[in-house]
This record gives structure tokens, sequence and C-alpha cells, in this order.
């Protein structure tokens, strides 16, 4: 029977054994006279709020691809609609994510009830995981599970990673660990255990011999929790290598990874990171996911 965990328990275990922090007091951020970023839009007009969101779902997927996050019909993304909130979007099943579309894009219910006409289905395990993730998380708009490689060979150590370079610190107090392997998941109890381990709070997940999970309040900020998140991973595994043989790791403090969290890596600005990533795609296919 597969257990889960909320908190970086094992992170601040280590944490714990390191030397207090030089700064007793952590300075606030210093005010400038630079020009305020234009952040997450608003909308007034939830129709447009939904046209949006969808350009940013699709556009996510032609990344994923293109940073090499695609294998074959595993992987899934889901947004809830904004003009009908009980129902949400999700990938097209066994369709490449180098070529979706927004148009490609299906709306269904929390029964797995297609609403619009579509040529398309959507995979089992990932409309189980997203439908009873945003029945039971109603502040998460958009969820994302992919089999990415080094997500998937970090989450068979069934650990959080640590706080050992600048950008875990993306994750202080925001990642649990669903502890154990449910299996393929195919049963709603499963979708609820992988809710459950998430949290009441956190929005991101590790899924031991799995693979991870992140979510966000919109697109940008859960796909751009997901590649911070695989990089991580990635960087987790290249510093156990080097510790295995012989060098000692340096952990970032505390008092340090949560000022980092409070003030850097936030909701507006994990948006942001993945905004570039929008751009550059938008460019490259000359909006052709619009479609």
């Amino acid at each position: 029977m597969a257990t889960t965990t909320q908190t970086m328990t094992a992170t601040e275990a280590r944490l714990s054994t390191q030397p207090e922090t030089l700064h007793t007091k952590l300075p606030t951020p210093s005010e400038t006279k630079l020009p305020k970023v234009k952040k997450i839009p608003t909308f007034t007009d939830k129709y447009e709020q939904r046209k949006w969101e969808k350009s940013q779902m699709a556009a996510a997927f032609r990344i994923f691809a293109k940073l090499g996050y695609a294998d074959g019909v595993a992987g899934h993304m889901s947004l809830r609609d904004p003009v009908n909130p009980s129902l949400f979007w999700i990938n097209p099943y066994a369709k490449h994510f180098s070529q979706i579309n927004v148009s490609d894009l299906v709306l269904v219910d929390e029964h797995g009830e297609i609403q619009e006409p579509t040529k398309y289905t959507v995979s089992k395990a990932g409309f189980i995981i997203h439908s009873v993730l945003h029945q039971m998380r109603p502040d998460i708009n958009v969820a994302v599970h992919l089999h990415s490689p080094y997500g998937r060979a970090w989450s068979a150590f069934g650990r959080p990673i640590e706080m050992l370079v600048q950008d875990s610190c993306y994750f202080y107090d925001d990642l649990s660990v669903y502890e154990g392997f449910g299996g393929t998941v195919l049963a709603k109890e499963e979708g609820m255990n992988l809710a459950n381990a998430l949290g009441p709070k956190n929005k991101n997940l590790i899924l031991q011999n799995h693979g991870i999970m992140t979510c966000g309040t919109t697109v940008g900020e859960a796909a751009g929790f997901f590649i911070a998140l695989e990089r991580a991973c990635q960087t987790q595994l290249l510093i156990e290598t080097a510790a295995a043989n012989g060098v000692p790791k340096k952990y970032i403090p505390q008092a340090e990874a949560e000022y980092s969290k409070l003030y850097d890596y936030t909701q507006e600005n994990t948006y942001m990171s993945f905004q570039p990533e929008y751009q550059c795609i938008l460019a490259e296919t000359n909006g052709s996911f619009l479609e």
C-alpha cells in the first residue's frame, strides 16, 4: 500500500545539521525606480481568459516536446475552464506534444463526458488524476504530469530535492512526495492518493518510481514549475554523483531558502519564467499552435 508525505522532512533534517545562517535578519528587498513588469494578465471577459489560457496550454506542449519531455502516449496537462469551472481542458490521447494546437484540446466534465465535438479521446489515467485533483484542490487551475527523464530518474529515490542551489528554492516548503508506487493510475482511489499526497497547499509533487507533477493557478505557473523541477532533479542527480565520490554538499540555510521563496520564487515570477519560452516557440512556429 502506497503511503504519502507532505513535508520536506529529509531536506529539513539535513538543514538542521548545518551551521546557522550568518544573517540574523535578512533585509527586505530594496526598492528601485525600475519600471514595473506587467506580469499575470487579468480578464473581465471569461471567454477571453479561456482563449488566452488555451493558447498558453498549446504552446506549453510544443515547449515540452522541444525540451524532450514527450514520451509516447504518456503525459498530460489539464486546465480548469474559466467559463465553467466544473469542466477542464486536457490534451488529446496519442497526439504528439509537438503537433498539438489549441483546437485539439478536449473539454471534459468530472465524469469523463466530452463536452464539445472532437475526433479525439483522452488518457484514462490522465483523466483520473486531473479530475480528482481539480475536485479536491479548487485553488489549482492547472496541473502538469509528464514522464520527463530526470524527474523519473530522481523519483526512484522517493525523496524531495534538497536546498543545494538557488533555483532549488522554487520548491522550499512547496514540494510533497508520494511514497510508494500504486501502479498505473486507473482507479479513482489512486487519484485521491496523489491529491492527498500533494496536501492542502503545495503545488509540486514527486511520485515515487513514477515522475513529477506540478500545479498552478495559470498555465504559465504550472509549466514554469515543471521545467524548474525537472532541471532541479537533473541538478540533484549530478550533485549526488559528485557526493558519492566524496565531495561534500553545502546546503542553503533554511532562512535564506525561505527568504528566496518568499521574495523571488513567487507565483508571479514562476509564471514569468515560462513567458520567454512562450515567446520563443511563438516565433519558431509562427504561431501555428494557435489554430
